[in-house]
């Protein structure tokens, strides 16, 4: 009896002792954590006592943001303005390396061949130079189809329009640096465009190559516009879009406006639209790096003015619709008169799509909003046969 009695206190003495034991190592752990949760609060409390975070939290909470059949198209701009962030982050890797003027190609080829990890850093900067123009391009038309323009949206709407104009000459501007024979040659004919505008296009063209043919000043002159000038130009007028779209919100399409507001749905931008905004994000991140992977950008011979052009040049594929109706109205009209034909109407055109909302600024279905539609239709198919009739030349 006395073994047996003395046995089970032992057994509760162990457990005891184990129990302090774990007790004793788990407490450092509990109060490790309570000091990181702590430190992370502080530094949090911090922050938005000087900043006010939380306000911005609060804002980003109480905007919502309408679920409707068209719902997709709302995250083009934000793919949009990551893409941005994307080129500049790598476009600052590629200065550190790049040379202008004189030793372009050969600071390019050092960067594609030597550099570790050049050539992907340089093919994502292109790559991602046009994909950023088709995010631009898709948001614009969404835009455009859903009359986001219309009143109280018309300075957002010109906003847009510039962003798209400085975002080509962002893209032109950067073709050029490499100065190998396909951006050499590219620019060449890219610089037909201007060219072509009467009375003025002779003086802007040599302005913008620094003499009268493409050359080594070229380069620098398109070095300091893509690097300095544009970016001065286009992040505050950025600003003001996003301001402007975070002040009127996001528009609806005709058919969502004729429900009354109780059967309309939305969802809380913060965290509901952000986490679908940030796995667009994602997506477009890895079609990004795939393309960059396994399809690098190229980089032709040295360029030389004294060898003939090879066969296929021509601009990139968003410059290729205005291209192709000059080369078109040229070969129809006599002389110079085609090409003048060909910037008056496309120069028309795009100033009807910079004032439609002026023209289409009701937000009521009529004449002028159907006109605007068909408008823009005609627009889209015009812009896609022209660019397909182009490519189609070359090849």
């Amino acid at each position: 009896m006395s073994g047996a009695v003395d046995s089970e206190p032992a057994v509760d003495v162990s457990e005891g002792i184990a129990a302090r034991a774990l007790s004793s190592q788990d407490k450092p752990h509990a109060e490790n954590s309570q000091k990181g949760t702590g430190t992370i609060e502080s530094v949090y409390e911090w922050i938005d006592e000087r900043l006010g975070l939380g306000e911005v939290i609060a804002l980003a909470r109480h905007k919502r943001i309408p679920v409707h059949s068209q719902s997709f198209w709302y995250y083009w701009g934000g793919i949009s303005l990551f893409l941005f962030v994307i080129q500049i982050f790598t476009g600052i890797l590629l200065l550190v390396y790049y040379r202008p003027g004189a030793e372009a190609f050969e600071s390019v080829r050092q960067i594609t061949y030597v550099m570790h990890f050049g050539w992907l850093i340089r093919s994502a900067h292109s790559w991602c130079a046009n994909l950023f123009m088709f995010s631009i391009l898709v948001h614009m038309f969404s835009v455009y189809f859903m009359k986001a323009y219309r009143k109280p949206r018309e300075v957002g709407w010109l906003t847009g329009i510039a962003l798209l104009f400085f975002a080509a000459m962002f893209g032109f501007s950067g073709y050029l640096l490499p100065m190998d024979e396909l951006s050499y040659y590219a620019t060449k004919v890219g610089l037909q465009i201007p060219a072509s505008i009467p009375f003025m296009g002779a003086f802007t063209t040599t302005i913008l190559r620094g003499g009268p043919e493409v050359s080594d000043f070229t380069v620098q002159r398109f070095f300091a516009l893509h690097v300095v000038i544009l970016p001065l130009l286009f992040i505050p007028l950025l600003g003001l879009h996003l301001f402007l779209v975070q002040k009127h919100g996001n528009a609806v399409p005709p058919s969502e406006e004729a429900k009354p507001l109780a059967a309309r749905k939305s969802i809380p931008f913060f965290p509901n639209f952000f986490q679908k905004d940030l796995a667009m994000w994602l997506i477009s991140l890895n079609v990004l790096a795939l393309l960059a992977s396994i399809f690098p950008w190229d980089l032709g011979r040295q360029a030389d003015s004294l060898v003939p052009a090879p066969a296929g040049i021509h601009p990139e594929w968003y410059f290729m619709a205005p291209f192709h109706m000059l080369k078109i109205l040229g070969n129809w009209l006599p002389g110079a008169t085609g090409e003048v034909v060909g910037i008056l109407l496309f120069t028309t055109g795009l100033a009807i799509w910079v004032v439609i909302p002026f023209y289409d600024g009701e937000n009521k279905t009529g004449t002028r909003g159907r006109n605007a539609h068909y408008f823009g239709l005609f627009a889209v198919a015009a812009l896609i046969i022209t660019t397909a009739l182009g490519y189609w030349g070359i090849r």
